[in-house]
């Protein structure tokens, strides 16, 4: 029997983050996907066939809205504190931009939203970090999209452009944590990402870091 054409569209917002690039590469590969969008800041110096990027200003992201849509939309925007260089900075990379995004995909058809988290997010929280993660988390979540799935990994490994002292402390002794806080790959959670992408179940659904450690 003949396999049908791929019909489906894939946005990739934060296609150039660590766990942004390894959606990218896996959609790019995956037999569901016609077209993988990436969003960037920047042109990408090289992309795997099939993937188009698109170069945006996240600040004015409403000009680019008719280029947002797709079937299934993922999220692994993010930065740090740190990087971000305030709490206003971090919050509006973490939670605005990311907002925006969902609004416009959502507008413009996209039925599946898929987020990239962290362990501990909790809009109830003390810690600034996991509160901005649990009310972007909620935020989605009131946009009406059929499905939504939040991915809430713990310590990310991976080859990183930039150095991040507490994952090169932490790699060598993640076997000794309990299994919830164990650092995943991730490669792990793309491919988590794009299998609850082929099997979306109508609401929400939370996948916890632990569940990615096989």
């Amino acid at each position: 029997m003949t396999r049908p054409p791929p019909e489906r569209t894939a946005l990739v917002a934060g296609a150039t983050g660590l766990v942004g690039g390894e959606l990218v590469r896996q959609l790019a590969a995956h037999p569901a996907y016609a077209m993988v969008r990436m969003l960037t800041r920047r042109a990408p110096q090289t992309r795997p066939p099939g993937v188009e990027p698109l170069v945006v200003d996240y600040d004015q992201l409403d000009a680019y809205a008719d280029e947002l849509a797709a079937d299934d939309v993922f999220c692994a925007l993010g930065t740090t504190i740190r990087k971000a260089g305030s709490q206003a900075a971090f919050r509006r990379v973490d939670h605005d931009y990311v907002l925006e995004v969902a609004r416009l995909a959502h507008a413009r058809g996209a039925r599946h939203f898929l987020l990239v988290s962290s362990i501990g997010a909790n809009r109830a929280s003390r810690v600034f970090y996991s509160r901005v993660k649990g009310e972007i988390e909620d935020a989605v979540q009131q946009l009406g999209y059929p499905s939504v799935t939040i991915i809430r990994p713990s310590l990310l490994l991976g080859d990183r452009a930039e150095f991040r002292l507490g994952e090169v402390l932490v790699k060598p002794f993640g076997f000794l944590m309990p299994q919830r806080y164990r650092p995943v790959h991730a490669s792990a959670v793309a491919a988590m990402m794009i299998a609850a992408a082929a099997d979306p179940a109508p609401g929400l659904r939370i996948i916890e870091s632990h569940e990615m450690q096989a």
